[in-house]
């Protein structure tokens, strides 16, 4: 199945009936900011599909609940018993749904704190984390909450299970997402990735294995470690079921923005997924480090695949103190290889995602900026970073996207795939492919994102991917390019070269049977690790300056990936000739007009 038919999953009657649960915004203008919207309708149309769900079973719930509380059985116990008679994961004991919430006008404020009240702990985690108890606050003040209700339990906003199934109703909810993360317009960015870069990243983690799992099925496991609303993790879901209905993926995320975090989760919990997976917390902090923060949630687990765009740009002054004591442990930490500069954290997500790779056979797609590329001198925290991944042989490919893809940025993005379990034809090897010219442009710009992949984009990316050659790929205006390099191409040693003194007669003088340098005239080589040192002064430095010499105690090992130097293309200037050429033929064009207009006069 192509990415357009996985995209039109979401069809005209799931559009239609998302279109008319969005339209009850209406009665929010005014109140609500466009981009505030998602904070009513999002929350109530979890609300109203719990509620739909847990009807045939409520009385029953009810009934139960005072039983118990008789009995006094409480925590876990009570919990099992309770979902267990309301057929779900989760349950309310209210004496309310939302029939009887507008059925007394007058006293629905109050009514409807009872009804919140009596979810289960799982779903007041989500209306916690969307801070909904703020939102009624302000609808209650605006008069819009008893009318809001009103229109959510209407037959436009009928979300029983016998009429949408939970897989539609997901893709309900996704479309509402959309909605919420289009109108946030420049500020999407921060937590919200486009469909169209997701799904070439679930080509990208599942390509290798496709024709196996097609054959035999498979039972994954999936991490996103910057989940936001978890959309990656569905996307990954749909590509492997599309693939094969014998395709089983179980998926874990982690998010510290509270409202994100709701969102994954109540998506979760609306596709019956894995929704205790979905853990609140800062990613980088040590599990139990902060009393305060929860940190990582996700300690000694390994996944089959991780797919996650981490924030860049951000530095991580908040975790400085966790993530120094992390990396005193070593490898036995995440953070053993190296750490980047505090300004930018985006590597340590890199770090954190290969300590969770399963051995042997895990695959992540991981989206950075060009700085994860080169920044740091040889010997710096990202540079042994980079060392350690590629000479570790983790770094499978790093693919260029286009500029003016994302929401909210319009610089130059990389998906980097790294992997635990490399094809034999790979191994030793990373691939490097340029897509950045491969893409068509929107009809309407949001925010930063004036371009999009189609299916034809993706298409020409996998087949360069796949090929794995030293090609140029086209498709009418598509262009991909790919280069293959050896590991050791990436890496380098920086040394130190200095003078050496002479005496009077121009020898070099020694002490200890070493040669002393001449103060103030350092400088400093790069030199390929693929080349021998002594040839390349021979052929670079001793020519013109016959006494240098390396200082073997400073010289450091580093790697970079010049990946717009790989790709550069020179293109001649306009000749001096072509230029006067082109002169002379607009003032013989301006000669003509004006004879035109004024005549021979």
């Amino acid at each position: 199945m192509s990415m357009s038919e996985l995209q039109k999953q979401t069809n005209a009657n799931i559009q239609a009936k998302a279109n008319l649960i969005w339209e009850i915004a209406t009665h929010l203008v005014g109140l609500f900011k466009p981009h505030e919207y998602g904070k009513v309708i999002l929350p109530m149309t979890v609300l109203k599909r719990f509620d739909d769900a847990l009807k045939p079973t409520k009385a029953a719930v009810v009934e139960m609940a005072k039983k118990l509380d008789a009995q006094h059985v409480e925590g876990a116990a009570r919990d099992g018993i309770l979902c267990r008679v309301a057929g779900y994961d989760f349950y309310n004991t209210s004496n309310f749904d939302f029939a009887k919430l507008i059925a007394d006008p007058d006293n629905v404020e109050i009514n409807f704190e009872a009804y919140l009240q009596g979810f289960s702990a799982n779903i007041k985690d989500i209306i916690d984390n969307f801070d909904f108890s703020n939102t009624v606050k302000l609808m209650v003040k605006g008069g819009v909450l008893f009318v809001t209700l009103q229109e959510f339990n209407s037959s436009k906003a009928d979300m029983s299970p016998d009429k949408i199934t939970s897989a539609d109703m997901g893709y309900i909810f996704e479309e509402l997402i959309r909605k919420f993360s289009e109108s946030y317009d420049e500020q999407a960015g921060a937590h919200f990735t486009s469909r169209d870069i997701i799904y070439l990243m679930t080509e990208l983690l599942v390509a290798p294995e496709k024709a196996e799992i097609m054959a035999e099925g498979c039972t994954k496991t999936a991490y996103d470690m910057a989940m936001g609303t978890s959309q990656m993790l569905g996307c990954l879901t749909e590509r492997l079921q599309s693939i094969s209905e014998d395709a089983t993926l179980t998926c874990f995320g982690q998010e510290f923005n509270p409202e994100t975090y709701a969102i994954a989760k109540a998506d979760m919990l609306i596709k019956s997924g894995n929704a205790s997976g979905m853990k609140f917390g800062d990613t980088l902090l040590m599990k139990g480090y902060d009393s305060k923060t929860p940190g990582d949630q996700f300690e000694g687990y390994q996944f089959d695949y991780i797919i996650s765009n981490p924030p860049f740009g951000i530095d991580w002054k908040r975790e400085k103190a966790s993530v120094e004591a992390e990396a005193k442990k070593g490898f036995d930490g995440r953070f053993g290889p190296g750490l980047p500069a505090i300004s930018d954290g985006q590597m340590l997500f890199m770090l954190n995602g290969v300590k969770k790779l399963k051995e042997g056979s895990g695959r992540m797609a991981i989206i950075q900026n060009g700085s994860s590329l080169f920044t740091g001198d040889a010997g710096s925290g990202a540079s042994e970073i980079r060392r350690y991944v590629i000479e570790g042989d983790l770094v499978e490919a790093i693919i260029q996207l286009p500029t003016d893809l994302f929401y909210n940025t319009g610089i130059s993005t990389y998906i980097w795939v790294l992997t635990k379990g490399k094809d034999l034809h790979r191994s030793g090897k990373v691939q490097l492919i340029d897509a950045s010219k491969c893409f068509v442009k929107r009809r309407k710009n949001i925010g930063s994102k004036r371009v999009d992949l189609d299916d034809a984009c993706i298409d020409l990316i996998i087949r360069a991917y796949e090929a794995f050659g030293n090609e140029t790929y086209q498709e009418n205006d598509l262009v991909v390019e790919s280069k293959v390099f050896d590991n050791r191409f990436f890496g380098f040693t920086k040394v130190t070269v200095e003078t050496a003194q002479t005496d009077a007669s121009g020898k070099p003088i020694l002490k200890r049977g070493k040669n002393q340098p001449v103060k103030g005239a350092s400088d400093t080589e790069v030199i390929p690790l693929g080349q021998g040192m002594d040839a390349y002064m021979a052929k670079n430095v001793l020519p013109y300056n016959p006494l240098a010499y390396i200082d073997p105690t400073k010289s450091k090992i580093g790697y970079e990936v010049p990946f717009t130097r790989l790709f550069y293309k020179y293109v001649a200037p306009v000749s001096s000739a072509s230029i006067s050429e082109e002169i002379r033929a607009l003032e013989s064009e301006e000669t003509i007009l004006m004879k035109e207009l004024f005549g021979n006069a």
